[in-house]
């Protein structure tokens, strides 16, 4: 989600359903307490989860 993937993009890294990659991007957000998945790629920029991109 951070490197600005799709739904089916991490459905298929992860082997999974497009609905399932879904509802997992949406308890990230909502367990994180954010509204939008630009929110979650800050949020793991300055967590030091992923290095940004430059």
């Amino acid at each position: 989600m951070a490197e600005g993937r799709s739904n089916q993009q991490i459905a298929d890294e992860l082997v999974i359903s497009e609905r399932t990659a879904r509802t997992h991007v949406s308890n990230v957000l909502r367990k994180l307490r954010l509204t939008s998945r630009t929110q979650a790629a800050l949020f793991a920029v300055r967590q030091g989860l992923v290095p940004p991109s430059g």
